[in-house]
C-alpha cells in the first residue's frame, strides 16, 4: 500500500508541477483563466493569454514532462541491465551520440520524403544505439567482467570523444552555429504540438514495452546465471531493453538537445520510496523524471528572465554533485 500511496503522491505532484509550469513565466497566467483555457471555456479570457497557454506554454511543459519521463525510464533500465548504479543514457554516450546524429542532419540538410518529420528522431536513435554498442563492446574487450567502473569510464570517454566531434562541427559550420549550440545545451523553447505528436507515441509505447519486461529485469538484477536458470532469454532481453531505452533517449535528444543527469537522479530517488521491483520502479521513475524536467525547465526560463538558461546546465548543476555522491558512496561500500 505504501508503494501505491507514494505513486499517487507523484501523480498529484505531476499535476501541480504541470499547472505551475504553464502558469508561471514572463507573463503570469491567472489561475482562473488557466482553468478556463484548459477546459476550453475561453469566454472572457484575453486572446493573447489563450494563445500563450495553448501555443507556447502547454506544448513546452508537456514536451518537458514527456522527455523527462522517457530519459528517466531509460536510465532506470540501463542501471538494472548493467547492474551499475552510475549507468545512464548520458554516461553511456547515448545522448551525445544522438546529438551527433541530429547535428549531421542539420548540417547536411538531408531529407527523406517517405520518412518526413520522423527522420530526426530516427537518426538520433540510430546514432545513440551505435554509441552505446561501441561502449559495451569496448568495455567487454578491456574487461571481461564488465565492472561498474570500466563501463562508466568507457562511457564517459566516448561522451567526451563525441563531444569533441560536435565542437569541431560547430567551429567548421558557422552557418548552423545557433542550431548546433542548441543541441549541445538543450532547450524546450522550440517545442510544438507537431513534435509532441511524434514523441508521445514513441515514449508511451517504449515505456509500456519496458514495463512489460519488468519481471525479466527483476531477475536480471540477480545476475545472468540466475536469469538463465529462471528461464529468461538473457541475450534477447538485453538487446530488446537496450533498443527501447536508446529509442527513448535518442529520439528525445533529437528534439530538445542533450539533457543529462535526470536519468541518473530519478531512479535512485524513486527506489527509496517504491523499492527495486521494476513494475513499480519504471512507473515511479517516469513520474519523477517528468516532474524534475518540468521544474528544471521552469528554473531555466524564470531564474534570469527574460534571459533563458540552457536546461542542460540546470540539470548538470543538480546532477553532477549527485553523480559524485553515488560514485563515492559505492566506492566506500566496496572498500
Amino acid at each position: 500500500m505504501n508503494k501505491v500511496r507514494n505513486l499517487l503522491i507523484l501523480v498529484i505532484l505531476s499535476l501541480v508541477v504541470l499547472c505551475l509550469g504553464i502558469k508561471i513565466g514572463s507573463v503570469s497566467i491567472p489561475l482562473s483563466d488557466l482553468v478556463k483555457i484548459l477546459f476550453n471555456q475561453t469566454a472572457g479570457v484575453d486572446e493573447m493569454v489563450t494563445s500563450i497557454v495553448k501555443n507556447v506554454r502547454l506544448p513546452r511543459v508537456l514536451m518537458a514532462y514527456l522527455v523527462g519521463a522517457g530519459i528517466a525510464v531509460s536510465g532506470t533500465v540501463m542501471q538494472s541491465l548493467l547492474g551499475n548504479p552510475l549507468a545512464s543514457t548520458y554516461t553511456l554516450g547515448v545522448s551525445s551520440g544522438a546529438s551527433l546524429g541530429a547535428a549531421l542532419i542539420i548540417i547536411t540538410g538531408v531529407t527523406v520524403s517517405f520518412v518526413g518529420s520522423l527522420l530526426l528522431p530516427a537518426t538520433g536513435f540510430l546514432f545513440g544505439l551505435l554509441t552505446v554498442l561501441v561502449v559495451l563492446v569496448s568495455t567487454r574487450s578491456m574487461d571481461s567482467q564488465m565492472s561498474n567502473q570500466t563501463v562508466v569510464l568507457v562511457g564517459m570517454i566516448m561522451t567526451l570523444f563525441v563531444g569533441a566531434i560536435l565542437t569541431m562541427l560547430t567551429a567548421l559550420y558557422q552557418d548552423h552555429l545557433k542550431q548546433l549550440v542548441f543541441w549541445q545545451m538543450g532547450s524546450f523553447s522550440g517545442s510544438t504540438w507537431g513534435k509532441i505528436q511524434i514523441y508521445l507515441p514513441i515514449a508511451l509505447v517504449s515505456i509500456f514495452l519496458l514495463w512489460a519486461n519488468a519481471s525479466s529485469l527483476d531477475v536480471l538484477g540477480l545476475g545472468e546465471e540466475q536469469a538463465m536458470m529462471a528461464g529468461v532469454e538473457v541475450k534477447k532481453t538485453k538487446f530488446r531493453v537496450i533498443l527501447l531505452s536508446t529509442l527513448l533517449a535518442g529520439s528525445a535528444v533529437s528534439f530538445v538537445g542533450v539533457i543529462g543527469f535526470v536519468d541518473l537522479v530519478a531512479p535512485h530517488v524513486v527506489r527509496r520510496f517504491v523499492g527495486s521491483t521494476h513494475r513499480w520502479l519504471i512507473i515511479g521513475s517516469a513520474l519523477l523524471g517528468g516532474i524534475l524536467m518540468v521544474v528544471g525547465d521552469l528554473i531555466s526560463r524564470t531564474l534570469l528572465s527574460p534571459k533563458e538558461i540552457p536546461i542542460g546546465a540546470v540539470t548538470a548543476l543538480i546532477g553532477a554533485p549527485f553523480f559524485m555522491y553515488v560514485y563515492f558512496r559505492k566506492r566506500g561500500q566496496e572498500g
